[in-house]
């Protein structure tokens, strides 16, 4: 079979050098704009539409959970090409470190007490109470079930909102349009691990973000879009927003000019809370390659109506 790799940034040696351990058979070759040659599978990441036109493609693996990179082709996307996001492979357990880290900082304060050093100021600062600290995670598919779980942990009340009803022990689940409203209410930190569609780009906006409780906090571990961040701004900046911790924003790498960085309530990392790992990752991609060779179904193939 022959395979073709593509990414943007990093060297694909690597990712090549794993991919041949598992599919010893296989043919496999780093895609260029000049390549039009046939192949049966592509492993990419934000690929040029002319790469998903290849002859004989059979699917196409994409090296994230997140596959926005290919859907904003659209419609000039193959039509029955199969597009596969990874299955967790690690980044759950990543993200449940980051929300957790995210959520506890600004429960415990940590960041108060940050700027407290800076000035030299030694003051207790008031807890929260638990029971009124209800963490609300927009997005409840695999990473945002294990986030959910992660807090749980914690003994943080934990809410959820999807497209569609869910029914998870332990999380209270609202769905749909018509529930929105009531779970941003009701959350004191907002969790965005929303896949990136239509519908959602853009939901993190002035109208939503003030239906949260005064002093809410916004972490965005999702996809920069999701966020107007002009909204965002002013909302922190008049206080009714307590602050926001991002790993995404809608120019990577964030401009240097962006007031983000000059706004001391607002912690930015450099979309770093689930990297893919290589070796998990092509395990699984290497498996389901080997599963559609034998006609066999497998898991991950993203529903393009849904746009995950």
């Amino acid at each position: 079979m022959k395979i073709v790799y593509y990414a943007p940034e990093g060297r694909p040696e690597p990712w090549l050098e794993e991919l041949a351990k598992h599919l010893p058979q296989a043919q496999l070759r780093v895609w260029t704009e000049a390549d039009q040659q046939a192949a049966d599978y592509a492993v990419v990441w934000k690929p040029p539409l002319p790469l998903l036109r290849l002859p004989g493609l059979k699917a196409a693996f994409n090296l994230g959970a997140g596959v926005d990179g290919i859907l904003q082709h659209g419609a000039q996307l193959p039509p029955g090409l199969p597009i596969v996001r990874l299955d967790d492979a690690g980044m759950g357990e990543q993200m449940v470190e980051y929300a957790s880290w995210a959520v506890l900082a600004y429960f415990r304060r940590f960041d108060d007490y940050a700027r407290q050093q800076q000035q030299a100021q030694w003051r207790f600062l008031k807890p929260y109470p638990k029971r009124e600290f209800t963490v609300g995670i927009l997005g409840m598919g695999v990473l945002g079930r294990q986030i959910a779980a992660g807090l749980r942990q914690f003994g943080f009340p934990v809410n959820g909102w999807s497209r569609s009803r869910k029914d998870i022990e332990g999380v209270q689940c609202f769905a749909g349009d018509d529930e929105l409203d009531g779970f941003l209410r009701a959350s004191r930190v907002l969790v965005c691990i929303l896949p990136l569609t239509a519908a959602t780009t853009g939901i993190l906006n002035r109208a939503n973000l003030e239906k949260l409780p005064a002093g809410a906090f916004v972490i965005n571990i999702a996809r920069g879009p999701h966020l107007v961040e002009d909204d965002l701004l002013a909302l922190v900046q008049n206080g009714h927003i307590a602050g926001a911790t991002l790993d995404v924003a809608q120019q990577e790498p964030l401009p240097a000019s962006h007031p983000f960085w000059r706004e001391p309530r607002i912690t930015i990392t450099p979309h770093v809370a689930a990297v893919t790992l290589r070796p998990i990752s092509i395990e699984q991609i290497a498996g389901k390659i080997r599963m559609l060779e034998r006609g066999e179904p497998i898991a991950g193939v993203v529903d393009r109506s849904l746009g995950y």
